[in-house]
């Protein structure tokens, strides 16, 4: 699979660079984020932009690696997605879900404001 990562201040934006995200994809994403965290990645924006398709397993595999990143106090935000993806999450019951945003500003904008909330809450 390949992707790009951009590395901001408070998160990591991670491009997919593939037309379609299969589940044994998101497996491997899910390990490599996983593995990322635990070594100071703590936020992601996961930037969908250029995939196209997405299957029933890849999408359940997402709202996991979310619930998993919020569980761990880290946020996990979905952008940019497609009108049929989005069209396709929504109809599987998904959409409502995940995190998701229009654009990858925004997608920042809530990593922000959730690791605000959570100082907060810390103190």
């Amino acid at each position: 699979m390949r992707f790009k990562i951009d590395t901001r201040e408070k998160f990591h934006a991670i491009t997919i660079q593939e037309p379609a995200l299969a589940a044994n994809m998101t497996a491997e994403l899910s390990n490599y984020l996983l593995n990322k965290h635990q070594n100071g990645c703590k936020n992601v924006v996961l930037n969908l932009q250029d995939i196209q398709t997405v299957d029933n397993a890849a999408a359940e595999s997402l709202v996991k690696l979310q619930q998993e990143y919020y569980e761990k106090n880290a946020s996990f935000v979905i952008c940019c997605l497609n009108k049929e993806v989005e069209d396709f999450l929504d109809k599987e019951g998904l959409l409502e879900m995940m995190n998701v945003t229009a654009t990858e500003t925004e997608a920042g904008d809530i990593v922000l404001l959730e690791e605000v909330e959570r100082e907060l809450l810390g103190d």
